[in-house]
C-alpha cells in the first residue's frame, strides 16, 4: 500500500495544477504520466482530505437587493444586475454586460418581431459576442441616422446592424440619413419621402427597442461623441441647454424635458415618447459618466427595462436613495 503522504503530496501537486494554472485533466495526466481518471481521483482525495475548498460565491444573493431596489423605485418589468468586481474597470464592466446582454437576447426574441436598434460603443460590443441563433422572419430597424461630416459613409452602425442580422438570419433596416441635419428644415421635407416614412413607421411599431444611454465622457465614451459626430458649438449648446444624456442621439435634461432642446429638432432619432410606448424598452448601460443620464431617463420613463453592471447600479442606487 501507497504512503499515504506521499498519496497527499500527489494529490496536491495535481490540485495545485488544475485550481491554480487551470490545466484539465487530461493535461495533468499527460504532464504527470498517469491516466486521467487516476487524475479524478487524486482531485477528488483532495477534496476529501480538506486540501481543497471550494467556495462558490453566489453573485445572484448579492445583486438582489439592487435590482430590487431600482425595479421599486421605477417600477420597472426587470431589471439585471451584471456581478462584476469594482476593480476590473469599466471596459471590462462592458463586456461582462455585453455577454450577458448577448445571450439574453436569445431568450427574448422570437419569430415575426421587429427590433428598433440603436449604434454605438455598447450596442457594437454586444454585437461582437452575440450567440448564432435563427429567429424566422425577425426584421432589425436602425432608430437613427449614422452619417456626419466627417465620414463619407455609415459602415459604423451598418456593420452593426448586419452583424444583428447575420447573427439571427434576420432581415435589417438601415436609416440612409446622417445623425443631424445642418438644418431642421431639411429633415421635415426628408420625412415626407416615402422611404424615409417606411423606417420611420417600422420604428413606431417596434415589439423592442435596444439602446443605451449616451454620455460624453467616462472609461469608454460614448461614440457619437467620440467619433466627430457633434461640432464644438454642439457641445456649447447641449452644456448650455443642461443635456445629461441622449436616446439614438436625442438629448434630454435631469428633468426628463427634451421637446425645446435645439440640436433635437435636427436629429434623426425618433421622439422619446417612443420609449414610453413601446412594450419592450431595453436599455443597457455600463458605466459611471452614464449615471446621471440613465437617472434622469429612469425617473422620466425613458426605458421599461434595464441591464447594467453591478458597479455602476450601486452608484444609481445611492444617488436616487439621497434624494
Amino acid at each position: 500500500m501507497r504512503n499515504p503522504e506521499a498519496r497527499i503530496r500527489d494529490a496536491l501537486e495535481v490540485a495545485k495544477l488544475y485550481y491554480y494554472h487551470g490545466l484539465t485533466t487530461e493535461k495533468i495526466a499527460k504532464e504527470r504520466g498517469v491516466s486521467r481518471p487516476k487524475v479524478s481521483r487524486l482531485l477528488n482525495f483532495a477534496r476529501e482530505q480538506g486540501l481543497v475548498e471550494i467556495t462558490i460565491h453566489d453573485t445572484e444573493r448579492n445583486v438582489a437587493p439592487l435590482s430590487d431596489a431600482i425595479v421599486g423605485r421605477f417600477q420597472l418589468q426587470a431589471v439585471h444586475v451584471v456581478s462584476v468586481p469594482e476593480v476590473l474597470g469599466e471596459v471590462v464592466w462592458l463586456e461582462r454586460v455585453a455577454e450577458f446582454t448577448a445571450n439574453y437576447l436569445n431568450t427574448i426574441l422570437s419569430s415575426g418581431m421587429t427590433v428598433g436598434c440603436a449604434w454605438g460603443t455598447t450596442i457594437s460590443a454586444i454585437a461582437q459576442r452575440l450567440i448564432p441563433k435563427p429567429v424566422p422572419d425577425l426584421r432589425l430597424v436602425q432608430l437613427n441616422g449614422s452619417g456626419n461630416t466627417h465620414t463619407y459613409d455609415n459602415r459604423y452602425a451598418a456593420q452593426i446592424l448586419q452583424t444583428f442580422a447575420d447573427n439571427y438570419g434576420a432581415r435589417v433596416y438601415l436609416f440612409p440619413v446622417p445623425t443631424f441635419f445642418d438644418f431642421r428644415e431639411t429633415k421635415t421635407a426628408m420625412w415626407k419621402e416615402r422611404s424615409i416614412n417606411r423606417i420611420l413607421e417600422m420604428q413606431q411599431n417596434a415589439d423592442i427597442l435596444l439602446y443605451s444611454i449616451g454620455a460624453v465622457s467616462g472609461g469608454v465614451p460614448s461614440h457619437v461623441y467620440s467619433g466627430e459626430y457633434l461640432e464644438e458649438h454642439d457641445l456649447g449648446e447641449l452644456r448650455s441647454a443642461g443635456a445629461v444624456g441622449d436616446l439614438a442621439t436625442v438629448f434630454y435634461r435631469a428633468d426628463g424635458t427634451y421637446e425645446d432642446i435645439a440640436i433635437n429638432a435636427r436629429s434623426t432619432g425618433p421622439s422619446l415618447d417612443l420609449y414610453k410606448r413601446v412594450k419592450r424598452a431595453v436599455c443597457v448601460v455600463s458605466g459611471r459618466a452614464k449615471v446621471e443620464g440613465l437617472h434622469a431617463a429612469l425617473e422620466a420613463g425613458f426605458l421599461n427595462e434595464l441591464i447594467i453592471d453591478e458597479p455602476t447600479a450601486r452608484i444609481l442606487v445611492d444617488r436616487f436613495q439621497e434624494t
